[in-house]
């Protein structure tokens, strides 16, 4: 009856301080939903992007890097769950080359991906053609990336490939890809906000 009772009193914390958080940035819900609109999945980019409100706080560079790290954790996880199945025994000839092949494109991912987090990192100190020099090397690798996996994915478009191999892999790409380009569009549009001004005489 006690862990019972205690269980419920974690519950009610959990709930009251999350409702605590919720109601103290209600300016920056209303920023991270007004964003994400102009994504091509704005409920996947207000679920995934909430949680980080307290560090966004209506900053459209804060907002782009939380957007590009969440895509980096989950690229590095289904790179990692590709690598394993690529090393599995009893793979088909033409499975194995796909899976290698697919190996190859979220290496190349994860890395076009890790460049763009380390270069967002230090945006905030470029200016002028430094600042779109440097935005455009993001928003490069960023397309890469999403290039990539979508080259993963055509590999298993094959109709000899079905099976648990690609469900696995398919059900993993379908919710990357959108992540991805749901960075990409918030990248573009922290691009777009804070690009230098040019005056005309």
């Amino acid at each position: 009856m006690v862990k019972l009772e205690y269980f419920y009193l974690l519950v009610l914390l959990l709930t009251t301080h999350q409702s605590i958080i919720t109601a103290a940035n209600p300016a920056t819900m209303n920023y991270i939903n007004a964003s994400c609109r102009n994504t091509r999945y704005p409920a996947l980019c207000v679920r995934c992007l909430s949680r980080y409100a307290s560090s966004i706080q209506g900053n459209d560079l804060e907002l782009a890097k939380a957007a590009i790290s969440v895509t980096l954790n989950n690229a590095k996880s289904t790179a990692d769950y590709v690598s394993k199945l690529a090393g599995s025994s009893g793979l088909k000839p033409s499975a194995y080359q796909t899976l290698k092949d697919c190996n190859n494109n979220m290496n190349n991912c994860v890395q076009s991906l890790s460049q763009s987090v380390q270069e967002l990192a230090k945006m905030g100190q470029f200016r002028g053609q430094n600042f779109e020099w440097h935005m455009s090397n993001v928003e490069t690798w960023v397309s890469s990336a999403l290039t990539n996996q979508n080259t993963c994915s055509r590999g298993f478009s094959d109709g000899s490939m079905d099976g648990p191999v690609k469900e696995g892999v398919t059900r993993r790409m379908n919710y990357l890809a959108p992540l991805t380009s749901n960075a990409l569009a918030l990248i573009n549009r922290f691009a777009l906000r804070h690009k230098p001004r040019t005056h005309t005489p």
